[in-house]
């Protein structure tokens, strides 16, 4: 058995496919695999519509109000159903939380994320089966009391001697060869488990689960035992349990079945599931491992990796190569994250409707982050055997902009670049206003306190001058610069310059135009001229935005101008006749593993070219601190290698 718990270890660890592993692949056009209402799309909630407007109508005109109650409490006892897979979502994802008690340390990718979107389809079935009975049996339910003591223990009972063997005998027949080619498969399809692949099944398999979770609740009900405490609370406990038996988290202590080890053959775990999930030929239990233990599928080495997998709890988790060490940007886009909604985060930022009722919640969270929270870790991905992750500075936009938080924030950045250092980490990439000039001079100011760091501190401005560069036809003669004097105007200007380009920079300070003229070469110093007003583009075709412009700053541009721009947000696309640049950002190689989340606005599987500068910075092994101003004779160069290792312009 000590072998077998070895290679289910290194299987675990590896996340390795062979035969025990996970199926991609099967038939799809079997009889009833497909969902009635697949096509829908989210309008599917609007099957629920005849329920609400039968309770309205029926309170409106009080006509048959005791009749239709049901109607109220099918359409509560579903929002609760999908409000307990949403909170273990939110456990699943917090991995600031749980990192070092997950199963497998691979990430769910935008594939599988697409494959479990309409999860929650068997909600929508199991409310429409429920209806049915409601109107078959005509009852009110009024007539049920809150709590029954017997219905309760009537109901288990009959969960446990019929649900759990039927559940059992059904999985195992799912697991033939037929069945499983034809349905089973989808479920096993997706590669990591997370609570919403409990949902993720055809529509035949759910219709089975009805029978299973309906008959404890029928049978109680017809012995004249129901109660309003028992209809909600097998639903709620049965969904609960089945998203801890998908979650990717162990939860189950082991000092449980230490105390009482019968609890062993009741309840299974992340764990005992997760094996299931490895190898199909075991662990087909519904909740209670005693039907394993009874059909002699239990996998032997269940309890000891669940000890083995708890135990990982304090050890510390693998230390990534490279961190991007990003911020909040706004109120509205801090619930963009994996732990809020899953779905959401895999699609680019935009405003919509459901964020708005969060809105005060996600403010008070915001507070909450500002005062107590310390940088901490939001998503991570695999690249070419490399752990890459994002960790965030409890901070926002605004908070950037305010004098007395400047050194909070510097603090925060510090703490972040000492503990990557103090673990291990190769390259901390610096994000958006992380390496703001003013603030902390581009990262200088930290490699100069810690001239000893082993982690190199990157701000990747340098790919993110190539990428505006490149996108700039060779045939334009002439452009005009704002934000000229930044840290990127400075270099993309002396670029330009070495091109033969020239570049009306617009600045106030003559001081800080002059310091920039001097570096570029005498025969191209000329090139360089200093404006003070947006009227001086009038005739100029190509802007480079580097300071926030307004709508009516913009119309000083002439019609077909093309915008490109490197300010923080984008300026809104107001002139309809011109034509606008996203932000400089690249796509990542194609061989990235493990990618479930948008960065922000950027579509799926591209990031800002700051954090694409850092990941080159890694994939090169180059040793240098890349901080304070760019160097012009390496924008060539960064470029080059980006595209050698994948990276592709948008």
């Amino acid at each position: 058995m000590e072998i077998q718990k070895q290679n289910m270890l290194q299987e675990i660890e590896k996340d390795l496919v062979g035969d025990k592993g996970y199926s991609s692949s099967g038939k799809m056009g079997a009889p009833l695999f497909s969902w009635p209402w697949q096509n829908l799309g989210s309008l599917k909630y609007l099957l629920f519509g005849p329920l609400l407007v039968d309770f309205m109508y029926s309170n409106v005109y009080k006509k048959r109000q005791s009749e239709y109650a049901w109607c109220m409490h099918v359409i509560i006892l579903s929002s609760l159903r999908g409000l307990v897979h949403q909170l273990w979502n939110t456990f699943d994802n917090m991995l600031f939380v749980n990192r070092n008690r997950r199963l497998s340390q691979e990430g769910i990718d935008f594939h599988q994320i697409d494959k479990e979107w309409h999860w929650d389809n068997f909600i929508i079935l199991q409310a429409f089966v429920a209806s049915m009975i409601f109107l078959w049996i005509n009852p009110s339910m009024t007539n049920y009391p809150i709590w029954n003591t017997s219905g309760i223990i009537s109901c288990l009972l009959f969960h446990i001697g019929l649900s759990e063997p039927l559940y059992y005998c059904l999985h195992r027949l799912l697991h033939s060869s037929y069945f499983f080619q034809q349905y089973h498969w989808l479920h096993h399809s997706s590669k990591v488990n997370h609570p919403y692949t409990a949902g993720h099944a055809t529509f035949l398999e759910h219709l089975l689960l009805c029978v299973i979770v309906g008959v404890p609740v029928i049978a109680t009900t017809l012995m004249g035992h129901g109660s309003v405490i028992m209809f909600y609370g097998y639903f709620l406990v049965f969904d609960f349990l089945r998203c801890m038996g998908h979650s990717n988290v162990e939860v189950v202590p082991c000092r449980i079945f230490d105390t009482l080890p019968i609890l062993k053959y009741v309840i299974y775990t992340p764990t005992y599931h997760f094996i299931h999930h490895k190898d199909m030929k075991t662990n087909f239990c519904l909740f209670m491992p005693l039907f394993d233990v009874l059909g002699k599928t239990l996998n032997k080495i269940s309890w000891d990796l669940h000890r083995e997998m708890h135990s990982n709890e304090g050890k510390k988790a693998k230390a990534p190569e490279f961190v991007f060490l990003a911020h909040g940007v706004d109120i509205m886009s801090s619930m963009h994250v994996p732990f809020v909604f899953r779905s959401l985060t895999s699609l680019p930022f935009s405003t919509k409707l459901i964020w708005f009722p969060l809105w005060p919640f996600a403010f008070l969270v915001v507070l909450v982050m500002w005062a107590k929270s310390k940088p901490f870790l939001l998503t991570f991905c695999h690249l070419r055997g490399k752990l890459l992750q994002t960790w965030i500075v409890p901070r926002f936009g605004f908070m950037y902009f305010l004098p007395f938080a400047k050194g909070g924030i510097n603090n925060q950045i510090e703490e972040a670049i000492l503990m990557a250092d103090r673990i291990g980490v190769k390259v901390l990439s610096l994000a958006a206003l992380n390496k703001n000039e003013a603030l902390n001079g581009g990262g200088k100011l930290f490699v100069t306190k810690h001239p000893d760091l082993k982690v190199r501190v990157v701000h990747g401005n340098t790919l993110t001058a190539a990428v505006i560069l490149n996108e700039i036809s060779q045939d334009v003669k002439e452009v005009f610069l704002t934000g000229a004097t930044s840290k990127l105007g400075r270099a993309i200007a002396l670029y330009l310059a070495r091109r033969q380009i020239k570049v009306l920079m617009l600045t106030q300070s003559t001081e800080r135009f002059k310091s920039i003229q001097k570096e570029a070469s005498p025969e191209n110093q000329n090139l360089l001229v200093q404006v003070t007003k947006l009227q001086a583009a009038k005739h100029c075709k190509t802007w480079i935005i580097g300071k926030w412009t307004t709508p009516r700053e913009q119309r000083w541009a002439p019609a077909g101008t093309h915008f490109h721009q490197f300010v923080v947000p984008p300026v809104f696309e107001f002139r309809t006749d011109c034509t606008y640049s996203k932000l400089a950002a690249m796509k990542l190689p194609d061989d990235v593993q493990g990618l479930g989340t948008c960065e922000y606005t950027m579509e799926r599987g591209v990031v800002h070219a700051c954090h694409a500068g850092g990941l080159v910075h890694l994939l090169e092994g180059w040793t240098h601190h890349e901080v304070g101003s760019i160097d012009v004779d390496q924008i060539d160069l960064v470029w080059e290698a980006a595209r050698r290792h994948g990276f592709k312009p948008v």
